[in-house]
């Protein structure tokens, strides 16, 4: 195999000249058609559509939100009171215009996020980055003068976490030089910075190991339960939490390393991950437990499991009001909310709410330092989000209706079970014409570091792929958390493959049943789902008729030493072990090309500054696969980072290319 390494070098005169040749190929293909151009101008309507809901996220006693459309592709970071939120056209106050900072500055400035400091809410730290990088610039913020603080705290481009300790204080990781980071790239040291003081005097708080993915530390000011906390994330699932005392001494909270916990007030939320023996009760992995936190601290082990995993049901996530707990259940991927309130008789359990048929509801957000009110966000395939304010104990009234941007009349939604080469049962969605319809088909997924595929609303797949007539398919395979960790699991370092079997036996069944059609079937993925995409063409490649992978992993024999990659061994394991390279090789899709059989038309998706999946992943496999003679186009943005896409204007270029070379190639059979 030709060693093509020199494509991971980004700024190589030889390199961006090879990717300049394939993008160039790749647009000359697929938009000289008018149907690219439409395609482009509709998926823009959809994300620049003024009556589009501006979903807020609640701070203190206001709304805060980032707007973007076609006048301010950058975005509009803005807030207003939730009285005026309920207006049709609601009167915001504007905080920062990024397009104007961005003309100012020179800066291809993208919002990724800001941690505002409570109680008061004035002050925040605005993290930007360069073309959507994970690497960003923080600056402080001064939200009464909307203005960047004068001599405020301010860090240099890195992958920084900070957090307020009080206006003059904040917890800082950085890159601070040699040995500060991790092989990850992550912050290994966090220090307590104060305000006047230059960085280089800020004092540590806490240093992990360099093998570590990463270390932070945090304030909770909530009034009556201040406390500070140390964690040290020693690998993607496996982590070590600490309550930092006033004199410095740093107390572990002693529950399993792979389990995952939040403490909110006077309670203590403990997330299995595997089996927890605690005297003579063994609680399962999958179990959430509630204690009182001093009391857990201090020896005492009374918890309350307030969920039990099932055969079909597992926890999603959790959000805390002021005096309530609300749990997302998923049963067989189909969600329902619950509220848990704390009592002499333990936590009383009722349903707050569950999406009819197989819509899907979620927590959008709580005020929990406020009050017990929550926002929620109700959609389906073919439903247009509602969101809905209401409060536990209380009423729950609509808010905002987003627009549809495409008809369903005609179309359903189905959920079907596929038997995986094991005899597993796999659950996925198909959407599209009720009566079977005669267009192709695309079918996603992901499968990997226990996310799960849940339905929700799409315009740009309405628009794009159903109002033309196709089918929409939507896997639900192990390696993702639709059934927990057991199903997270299943699929873990060396049972890998089960999620490629499980993703194969998916488009067998669509198949079969006559949903889809081969040579018609099409795939896309992103991430972990573009190292799905990757297998499912060096692997499978006689159920597809065309495939696309997004910002992919495809090299595992390297993966570990680009970027970010350090982070995932505990997902895939290290290829530096032999035993773990053994299995690895045999997926590994850069070390799986062959020139025969014939691939599928594939189509990869990149960007030059993704800084957590190296582009050189996507790079070198497009240069393998031309090496062979197979049929493969390439477009790789400037812009976008691990989104691929920036601003909407790119998103919709970048959808356009994916939907418009899956559909002509598709339809071409």
């Amino acid at each position: 195999m030709a060693d093509f390494n020199w494509l991971e070098d980004l700024d190589s005169t030889e390199a961006t000249a090879w990717v300049a040749d394939r993008n160039a190929e790749t647009l000359a293909g697929l938009t000289v058609d008018e149907t690219y151009a439409q395609r482009r101008d509709q998926f823009r309507e959809v994300l620049d559509a003024k009556d589009r809901i501006a979903y807020p996220s609640w701070s203190g006693e206001l709304f805060h939100n980032l707007w973007q459309d076609a006048a301010h592709p950058r975005g509009l970071w803005r807030r207003t009171t939730p009285e005026r939120y309920r207006a049709s056209e609601p009167d915001w106050e504007i905080l920062l215009d990024l397009d104007e900072l961005a003309r100012q500055e020179n800066e291809n400035w993208v919002w990724q996020g800001a941690s505002l400091l409570r109680p008061d809410y004035r002050r925040a730290l605005v993290s930007l980055s360069r073309g959507g990088s994970d690497a960003v610039v923080v600056r402080e913020f001064d939200l009464a003068e909307r203005a960047f603080v004068t001599d405020g705290f301010t860090l240099p481009e890195a992958k920084s976490d900070v957090d307020w300790i009080d206006v003059d204080q904040v917890y800082v990781g950085t890159d601070f030089g040699p040995g500060s980071l991790t092989d990850s790239g992550y912050p290994r040291q966090v220090k307590r910075w104060r305000r006047g003081t230059p960085l280089d005097d800020a004092e540590i708080v806490y240093q992990g190991e360099v093998t570590d993915v990463g270390v932070s530390a945090g304030h909770d000011p909530t009034p009556g339960f201040e406390r500070d906390f140390v964690s040290r994330m020693i690998d993607f699932y496996r982590s070590e939490q600490f309550l930092l005392t006033g004199s410095g001494e740093r107390v572990r909270i002693e529950v399993p390393d792979d389990a995952w916990t939040d403490v909110h007030r006077e309670w203590l939320l403990i997330r299995l991950r595997s089996e927890w023996a605690v005297g003579a009760v063994t609680y399962p992995g999958g179990t959430v437990l509630v204690s009182r936190f001093d009391d857990f601290l201090a020896g005492g082990r009374e918890l309350t499991p307030v969920f039990e995993p099932g055969p079909t049901t597992s926890f999603r996530y959790h959000a805390w009001t002021r005096n309530h707990l609300i749990v997302a259940v998923l049963d067989d991927v189909r969600q329902r909310l619950e509220v848990l309130t704390p009592s002499d008789g333990g936590w009383q359990r009722t349903v707050l709410d569950q999406a009819p048929g197989l819509d899907h509801t979620d927590v959008l957000d709580t005020n929990p330092e406020h009050s017990d009110e929550f926002m929620l966000v109700t959609d389906g395939f073919l439903q247009p989000a509602t969101l809905r304010l209401g409060r536990v104990g209380g009423t729950i009234s609509t808010l905002k209706q987003a627009p549809s941007f495409f008809d369903p009349t005609g179309l359903s939604v189905r959920q079907f079970f596929a038997v995986s080469a094991d005899g597993t049962r796999v659950p996925y969605f198909v959407v599209g014409p009720t009566d079977g319809g005669t267009g192709p088909t695309l079918l996603t997924g992901y499968g990997g570091f226990e996310v799960s595929m849940t339905p929700g609303y799409d315009g740009i797949i309405g628009r794009g792929w159903l109002a033309r007539g196709g089918t929409y398919a939507v896997a639900n395979i192990r390696g993702g958390g639709e059934y927990g960790p057991r199903w997270h699991l299943a699929a873990l370092r060396e049972k890998r493959p089960r999620a490629y079997e499980d993703f194969a036996a998916v488009a067998s069944d669509l198949i079969d049943r006559g949903i889809a059609e081969r040579g018609r079937l099409g795939i896309e993925g992103g991430s972990n789902g573009g190292l799905l995409m990757g297998v499912m063409l060096t692997r499978y490649p006689e159920l597809f008729g065309a495939i696309v992978a997004t910002v992919p992993l495809l090299d595992m024999r390297r993966y570990h030493k680009l970027l970010a990659g350090a982070s995932w061994m505990a997902e895939y394991g290290d290829p530096d072990q032999e035993a773990d390279w053994a299995f690895l090789r045999e997926y590994s899709p850069y070390h799986n090309v062959r020139a025969a059989p014939p691939y599928p038309p594939v189509l990869f998706v990149t960007s030059t500054r993704d800084d957590r999946v190296h582009p050189g992943h996507a790079r070198k496999m497009v240069a393998l696969l031309r090496e062979y003679g197979h049929d493969v186009s390439y477009y790789e943005n400037v812009e976008g980072g691990h989104g691929a896409a920036a601003d909407n204007a790119q998103r919709a270029v970048k959808w356009a290319l994916i939907l418009e070379f899956l559909w002509r190639r598709l339809t071409a059979v």
